[in-house]
Parts: C-alpha cells; sequence; structure tokens
C-alpha cells in the first residue's frame, strides 16, 4: 500500500521531497522549528537522535496519549 502526506509545513525545506520511509532516520533537526541546539539537548536527555526516535520514545508516547486522553475527556 502506498501512503502519501503532504508534510512540508512540518519539514525543514531540506528534507520536504524526502520519502515518509527514510524520514524516519533523519535526524530531529529535519522537523521545522527543532534546532540544532533542541536535537542535541534531546540526544543528551533522551537519546533521541533520528525522528523514529522521537516518535517510538516511551516518554513521548507517553505525553501523547496523555494529552489524547485529556482533550477526549472534555
Amino acid at each position: 500500500m502506498t501512503v502519501s502526506a503532504n508534510l512540508d509545513k512540518v519539514l525543514d525545506k531540506a528534507y520536504e521531497s524526502t520519502p515518509l520511509a527514510d524520514l524516519v532516520d533523519a535526524p530531529v533537526s529535519a522537523l521545522a522549528g527543532v534546532s540544532q541546539a533542541d536535537a542535541d539537548a534531546l540526544a543528551k536527555a533522551f537519546g533521541v537522535k533520528t525522528i523514529g526516535d522521537l516518535g517510538s520514545n516511551k516518554y513521548f508516547r507517553t505525553a501523547a496519549a496523555i494529552a489524547d486522553l485529556a482533550a477526549a475527556s472534555r
């Protein structure tokens, strides 16, 4: 199954044409608004180096789940 999405607004300009399957291995700084300093801090604090690491990190997944559940309960 082919999946496509326009992620231009959430990616750094240099990564806009990167295939979705490759974005998981892109550095966190490939996300628009995430500076290299931010990426370095994530790597140091949580071992997060790639977009895939960020998306699968247990702390970030837990925080997202809590936020989603809280929004649904309002």
